[in-house]
């Protein structure tokens, strides 16, 4: 009678460990998953942004260019 108690309190000991371990890990898979799908979210944004940045500068640089032709002295 007394092995079967323990016998019990062992198997449900390790029910709860395994249990949990099962949590953890689905938490672990939570956050990595999370992660792929911010960077997933992010990557086309930040290359957008780089190419909308590129492309102020060069109309900047076009606005510039004009600028200064039409200071510049006419020979």
């Amino acid at each position: 009678m007394a092995n079967e108690t323990s016998s019990e309190y062992a198997n449900a000991i390790s029910n709860l460990i395994e249990s949990v371990g099962k949590l953890g890990q689905m938490q672990v898979d939570l956050v990595n998953s999370g992660i792929k799908s911010a960077t997933s979210v992010f990557e086309p944004l930040s290359k957008t942004s780089i190419e909308l940045a590129g492309n102020v500068v060069n109309a900047v640089n076009q606005v510039l260019q004009n600028v200064s032709s039409a200071i510049a002295p006419k020979k």
